[in-house]
């Protein structure tokens, strides 16, 4: 499972002209799963994510987490993140899970963040063509992998 974090100040979704999701200060999450994910990535990924300390304290250093300063996250299903392009110009996709595989994992990882956050969590819709905004906070922009967990 591999996630790009990023620090918002505001982000939305929207599909067909219809904003679905709509956060100010947060996260958000766009997330890529492959066949050999489990619900333990996911268990791992939600307390690493939650707990990151990124959010600025009274100082101005990033010492908070997303669970510290009580922010919102908009998680977005993005099967890109797993693309392959070591071969010609065309990436490669065969490493993202299919649907029947991605779907419940996903619901899961979602599920799992709002136990962690107890609160709703937004999301995209997944396999829908989506519009993401954000106002990147920072900027910050983190990269974590399940597979790598060093």
């Amino acid at each position: 499972m591999r996630a790009v974090i990023q620090r918002v100040i505001k982000a939305s979704v929207t599909i067909e002209n219809k904003k679905v999701a709509s956060i100010n200060s947060g996260l958000l999450i766009l997330v890529g799963i492959v066949n050999e994910d489990t619900k333990e990535d996911i268990e791992w990924l939600t307390k690493k994510i939650a707990n990151l300390r990124i959010f600025n304290d009274e100082n101005n250093v990033m010492n908070k987490s997303l669970l510290d300063v009580n922010g919102d996250a908009i998680i977005v299903s993005q099967f890109t993140l797993h693309a392959s392009t070591k071969k010609g110009n065309r990436p490669s996709y065969i490493l993202a899970a299919k649907p029947d595989v991605a779907i419940p994992l996903y619901e899961q990882f979602v599920s799992s963040f709002e136990t962690v956050l107890k609160k709703k969590v937004q999301t995209g819709e997944f396999g829908a063509d989506m519009k993401v905004e954000l106002l990147n906070d920072g900027p910050v922009t983190i990269i974590i992998d399940t597979k790598d967990k060093k």
